[in-house]
């Protein structure tokens, strides 16, 4: 590979990435995103020790231990745009030389977790429970941008998907999947099912406020897919963009969705922060068992 452009890769002047402000050796194997920058502290409370704090714009990252298990917690604040940076970036910190800009020649596969807040759309998923995305559905547009490498299964379920939607939505999905060996370690025993990962939180959601929604019939036709037993289960914003560049970076990737609404019977959490607080906890010691 040729030497990756100043341009491309753009470095602070004291040799940190770009928008995440770290350095090589500050990022840990095992990387849990959140989106909400204030969640960063919520989950390095429960570490033993904090090596690191850094932070530049919404990107807040803690690395530190619990036990002797190293991790890093990282903010990637709202939508997959977000996710692009700070994939690339951390996949460049981890795998790529910032003096000769050229990637190495062992290159580390990260384990990325998000613990995330969603909205269940089947009436029959309890809020306050925990669900792991299988895969996801991105609407937005972020992996038309890199190249995947679908299995048969993904690109039948893509393609059921698809003919689902009517041609006047001009909606162009993509899949991606959660990495098997974290699902089956870090998911054993949870409900899983397929997340939609939207561009945005109201009309591409299905809300209707003010500004009229054009797609007005989408949350039904969410709600009603079925592919040979397999449904889509909640909504929310990053996990198709994590699982997609995950997969073209060569790193392992898994989704934890904490259910605070569910939009079928309209019921919202009556105590979010407790609940995350304990699923959190109940992560990390899975976490810390399992990797």
């Amino acid at each position: 590979m040729d030497r990756i452009a100043e341009t491309d890769l753009i470095l602070n002047d004291d040799g940190s990435a770009y928008h995440l402000n770290l350095l090589p050796g500050d990022v840990a194997d095992t990387v849990i995103t959140v989106g909400d920058q204030d969640r960063v502290g919520e989950i390095s409370q429960y570490f033993d020790h904090i090596e690191l704090k850094k932070g530049k714009r919404e990107f807040i990252t803690h690395t530190g231990l619990i036990g002797n298990k190293r991790l890093t917690v990282i903010s990637t604040g709202i939508g997959t745009d977000n996710i692009d940076i700070v994939l690339n970036e951390l996949d460049a910190l981890v795998n790529i030389n910032f003096n000769t800009r050229l990637p190495n020649a062992n290159l580390r596969s990260l384990n990325i977790i998000r613990i995330g807040t969603s909205g269940a759309v089947q009436a029959d998923i309890p809020i306050n429970t925990l669900l792991v995305s299988s895969a996801a559905f991105g609407l937005d547009a972020l992996m038309h941008y890199y190249r995947q490498t679908p299995s048969a299964q993904e690109t039948e379920l893509l393609a059921a998907f698809k003919s689902a939607l009517p041609d006047s939505y001009q909606l162009s999905p993509y899949l991606a999947s959660a990495d098997a060996s974290l699902l089956n370690s870090l998911g054993k025993g949870l409900q899983q099912g397929i997340t939609i990962t939207a561009p945005g939180f109201y009309a591409p959601q299905g809300r209707q406020v003010r500004a009229i929604n054009t797609l007005p019939q989408l949350m039904e036709l969410i709600q009603n897919f079925d592919s040979n037993g397999q449904r889509i289960t909640n909504l929310e914003m990053e996990t198709a963009g994590i699982y997609g560049l995950a997969g073209s970076l060569g790193h392992k990737a898994i989704s934890f969705n904490v259910i605070l609404a569910n939009r079928a019977t309209q019921v919202f959490s009556r105590e979010p922060a407790k609940i995350m607080d304990n699923y959190i906890k109940q992560l990390l010691e899975t976490i810390n068992s399992s990797l």
